[in-house]
Parts: C-alpha cells; sequence; structure tokens
C-alpha cells in the first residue's frame, strides 16, 4: 500500500461566497483525496487532505489559486500525523 500523507491547509482571502468548498470537494474527488472542508468564522476556509504525496501537493498548489472569482491572499500549510479515519471528502457546515 501506498504511503499516504495528511496536511491541514487555511486559506485566507476572498474565500467565502465564491463557492471555494464546492471548488475544493471537486477538485479533491478528483485527486481521490479524503478529509473535509468547512468555512471559518473569521472569513477564511479550513481543509484537510489526506492521501497519496503528490496528490496532496497538487490540491495545495489549487488551493493557492481558488475557484473563480476567489482571491487568495495567503495559504497556511502543516504537516499532520496520518488519520485514516476518513472515508470520503466532505463539505463541513
Amino acid at each position: 500500500m501506498a504511503k499516504k500523507i495528511q496536511i491541514r491547509v487555511k486559506i485566507t482571502g476572498r474565500v467565502q461566497g465564491v463557492c471555494f468548498r464546492a471548488g475544493t470537494k471537486t477538485e479533491a474527488d478528483r485527486l481521490g483525496l479524503k478529509g473535509w472542508v468547512k468555512n471559518q468564522s473569521d472569513g477564511s476556509v479550513e481543509a484537510v487532505f489526506e492521501g497519496d504525496p503528490v496528490a496532496v501537493s497538487q490540491m495545495a498548489d489549487w488551493c493557492r489559486q481558488g475557484p473563480f472569482p476567489a482571491r487568495v491572499d495567503h495559504v497556511l500549510i502543516d504537516a499532520e500525523e496520518t488519520a485514516s479515519g476518513f472515508t470520503r471528502f466532505d463539505i463541513l457546515y
């Protein structure tokens, strides 16, 4: 079995009200990643991605741009211990 990695990402800018979560789910599903994405009360979007290291890296790159018409100002990425408890990628509310 291939090694999985997990990262936690916090995205700031104009990232709420621009379909950022939906776009994130579409891209995560396309890349075969597990985890979640959620709007935060401070106006940011937070996500956890788990999967193949190459796919996780591609997802992190996608977060730096996001969907149109998002404006990403900053992306903070933290490596985490892989939980392996995810069965799919979810949008949390």
